[in-house]
């Protein structure tokens, strides 16, 4: 079995209202969802067909566009998803959709709105382990599993820089700070770093993980989101191409293990892990990571699953 135990160094900065922009961070009380979920309307149980494996029930999704144009992207909650409400719904189908020829959904992403904190666009899901409450998240301590089947079907070509193709993110977990400490810090953004991005490069697919730069750091310090406190770790776990994959990400008390296929896992066990300040919630689907004018990607999932 492969083991990477990673071991970071840190410094100071506290996390203020104009923090530095992520590649996939956004302040999540800002925007509202546009859909309105006592609409039973489009209701078809998503057993009656040949389609993904994926219960919606915890899950919202956000959009690569801002059609109600309140300035950032359009969010559909669990109750415009589940029963396979979605397939009704004209503003989703565009984005995310079903193809019943190989029992997947598909998530198809463009440049068009980004978000706060982000110069990107998504069409992906993230968690809500209380459908009606994005604020509650859920801590390392108390741990939580991810594993889907996907495949990125089709991707833009980056004419910009070395490599072949545009990069996609493809499954994440994300920081949030808490209830608790947006209270007692009085902060105007419940912004967190992302800790894991799992990103599709040219076939690859790479883990960044966050890890601190001075593993000295402590108490209020911790929460500051910007790359003077965090970076990212890159590892490469192994070629996908364009054909489906099986992926695992386990979280638990100051430990990450993240499987591909059969492959032995890689392991974190490091301070950063032991010190991480913020709460967590999974996100899974399609992250495109470029603003250029002609760039895309389409990334199915045929299972997502997610347990605590």
């Amino acid at each position: 079995m492969r083991f990477k135990f990673v071991y970071a160094l840190f410094f100071f900065a506290i996390l203020v209202a104009n923090c530095s922009k992520s590649e996939d961070a956004y302040e999540e009380f800002v925007f509202e969802s546009v859909d309105n979920p006592d609409d039973d309307s489009g209701e078809n149980d998503d057993t009656d067909g040949n389609f993904a494996d994926i219960d919606f029930s915890n899950w919202k999704v956000t959009l690569p566009v801002d059609e109600n144009n309140n300035g950032g992207p359009d969010e559909y909650q669990p109750s415009s998803l589940i029963n396979g409400r979605y397939r009704t719904n004209n503003a989703i189908q565009p984005y995310m959709y079903d193809d019943v020829e190989d029992a997947s959904i598909e998530f198809y992403t463009f440049p068009n709105i980004s978000t706060t904190n982000s110069s990107y666009s998504r069409t992906e899901l993230r968690e809500l382990i209380n459908p009606s409450d994005s604020k509650e998240n859920w801590s390392l301590l108390e741990g939580g599993t991810i594993e889907g089947r996907l495949k990125v079907v089709d991707i833009s070509e980056d004419n910009e820089s070395s490599r072949q193709y545009h990069r996609t993110i493809v499954m994440q977990i994300h920081g949030i700070l808490s209830i608790e400490d947006m209270s007692a810090h009085g902060f105007s953004s419940n912004n967190g770093p992302p800790l894991i991005k799992m990103t599709w490069i040219d076939g690859e697919l790479w883990v960044y993980k966050k890890s601190l730069i001075d593993e000295f750091t402590t108490g209020d310090a911790l929460l500051d989101t910007s790359s003077d406190t965090w970076f990212d770790e890159k590892i490469n776990m192994g070629y996908v191409g364009f054909e489906a994959f099986d992926f695992k990400i386990t979280a638990s008390d100051a430990r990450l293990e993240l499987q591909l296929n059969d492959d032995e896992p890689v392991v974190y066990q490091d301070v950063s892990l032991e010190k991480w300040p913020f709460e967590n919630y999974f996100k899974a689907g399609n992250y495109l990571s470029s603003t250029s004018e002609s760039a895309f990607s389409k990334v199915k999932y045929y299972e997502l699953n997610v347990t605590h």
